[in-house]
């Protein structure tokens, strides 16, 4: 069986096993529906392979009105140009890579990216300390290596081995956590766009419509540096933070809203004041200042991201409906806020306290908060 006949399959297996109520469906089952109807409008060119043209794909993750009525939700909060910058990058011969800090949904634009554009979101590596070569080239069947000796029914093609075969959008998450010797092994994928399988004498070459996506954190500089060469060979596009801290609640209501949905979880309009003040301490303590400029402040040593605040809010529903009575109250989120601002028990904890103190304290209509956090910080 070739390599495209086994992607062919598995790609069927995958859509069959795509039941209702999963806890967390891939972006082509959860957006089908949004797919579907901006697939059915578009009219302009796509290139080779691509499920949609890069304007259909734009609007998909940053959202809008079809010329149908069909409204596209937002995937994505941030400036158009970035976007349309990594589009651009996938519809070249150049790989794509999303840098920024923890947070900035690098993971989640990867897949909303894949999806998009070729349908199917799955072809992923997982970067990890451990990542071995195998897992970006191809492994073997052992028992059918043993019995048969090397050849293609043995070999066992990775996910970016497949979507070169098929002409898909391969994924490789946290790139800057596997070994340089593994990273490396993209050079040659990236700049020849061919896999060489020396134990067969073959190669599996790239077919039209084949890219890659790696995610990176910037905070990991030093873990893992990519080299000059292997740099080259990508489009680097930087995600960056929220702008304002209306976008990071709108964000964090999105996101806590899906997963909410998902979980039988309240719904977030019944939670906006605490989101708000969620996002407020993220962002003040992040940044070093409060909103309105008056008072600095030292930053703890997390990173207090846009996906903590989504935790952290997620976490309050969840208790708000099971040890409530279903509102998200000040008491529901204060723990989560303090697990998330304290992680060095002793620097961190003073900061906080101080904060408290200094800052909460005094802000009008924050009094339940105050109390709240006060008393799961004693």
């Amino acid at each position: 069986m070739t390599v495209s006949e086994i992607e062919s399959e598995n790609r069927q297996s995958r859509a069959e096993s795509a039941v209702e109520g999963a806890l967390r469906p891939h972006a082509e089952h959860a957006f089908a529906g949004e797919l579907a109807a901006l697939a059915a409008v578009d009219d302009r060119p796509r290139p080779v392979r691509w499920r949609l043209s890069p304007w259909a794909v734009a609007t998909y993750l940053l959202g809008g009105v079809l010329s149908d009525g069909t409204v596209i939700t937002p995937k994505y909060v941030g400036p158009r140009r970035i976007v349309e910058v990594a589009v651009t990058t996938l519809a070249t011969d150049r790989a794509l890579l999303l840098l920024g800090v923890p947070g900035t949904a690098k993971t989640w634009v990867s897949e909303h990216l894949a999806a998009a554009v070729s349908g199917d979101s799955t072809l992923l590596v997982q970067g990890t300390a451990g990542t071995p070569e195998e897992a970006i080239r191809y492994g073997w069947n052992y028992a059918q290596l043993l019995a048969h000796g090397p050849s293609r029914d043995a070999l066992v093609p990775s996910p970016v081995m497949r979507a070169m075969a098929q002409g898909m959008t391969a994924r490789v998450e946290e790139l800057t956590r596997i070994p340089a010797d593994v990273q490396d092994t993209l050079i040659t994928i990236l700049s020849e766009k061919t896999l060489p399988i020396p134990e067969l004498g073959a190669e599996t070459q790239a077919v039209r419509g084949f890219n890659l996506i790696a995610t990176a954190n910037d905070r990991d500089r030093g873990v893992n540096e990519l080299s000059s060469a292997l740099r080259r060979r990508f489009n680097t596009v930087v995600l960056p933070l929220p702008a304002t801290a209306e976008d990071e609640v709108d964000i964090v209501s999105r996101r806590v809203d899906q997963l909410g949905r998902s979980l039988d979880l309240p719904s977030v309009p019944d939670g906006m004041t605490e989101i708000h003040r969620v996002v407020t301490v993220f962002r003040e303590l992040r940044e070093g200042v409060t909103a309105d400029g008056r008072t600095k402040l030292k930053s703890p040593s997390g990173t207090l991201s846009t996906a903590e605040a989504i935790s952290v809010v997620t976490g309050g529903l969840a208790l708000a409906a099971h040890f409530g009575d279903g509102v998200l109250r000040a008491s529901d989120v204060a723990a989560g806020v303090l697990g998330s601002v304290v992680r060095d028990p002793a620097a961190d904890r003073v900061i906080w306290q101080e904060y408290l103190e200094t800052v909460v304290r005094e802000r009008d209509g924050w009094k339940d908060f105050y109390r709240a956090c006060r008393e799961v910080s004693a």
